[in-house]
């Protein structure tokens, strides 16, 4: 068995890695990287970023955004959320929004990752899930950003 064989043999499908997760299964991690994304193996989201794609009857799926999150955070906490959250408040917003905000501890900005767009926000506070009234505060802070 190759040691290409060998490092291919310990991803798994519909996993997130950072080039720095990776570097422990092979001692030219570069060269193997490259060689599995060519191969179809991983795929680059990003900059050090790779994902394991997993296969469905519809194709190959993109990573949970759960799983990209964390991966690229390197762990929580955080809060995914999305401004089609404020539709569910019943406060006469209907409109539907394409991005994800992701309140954290430790990033600020935009990032694409895996074709997506998320806006990392660094929060002090925020709640281990979405809430009515998380939202509703959330909703008066954003009113500016909405349409």
């Amino acid at each position: 068995m190759s040691k290409f064989d060998q490092f291919k043999a310990k991803l798994r499908p519909g996993q997130t890695y950072r080039r720095a997760d990776l570097a422990q299964w092979s001692t030219a991690v570069d060269r193997h990287l490259k060689e599995a994304v060519q191969a179809g193996v991983l795929t680059k989201l990003a900059g050090g970023l790779y994902y394991a794609p997993k296969q469905t009857a519809f194709g190959k799926a993109p990573p949970e955004d759960d799983t990209l999150v964390s991966t690229f955070l390197k762990g929580g906490p955080f809060l995914l959320a999305s401004p089609n959250a404020y539709n569910a408040l019943g406060v006469g917003t209907t409109q539907l929004h394409n991005k994800t905000v992701v309140y954290n501890h430790k990033r600020h900005g935009k990032f694409a990752l895996g074709g997506r767009t998320y806006d990392f926000r660094m929060k002090p506070a925020f709640p281990k899930k979405l809430t009515a009234e998380f939202l509703m505060v959330d909703l008066v802070n954003n009113l500016d950003q909405l349409g």
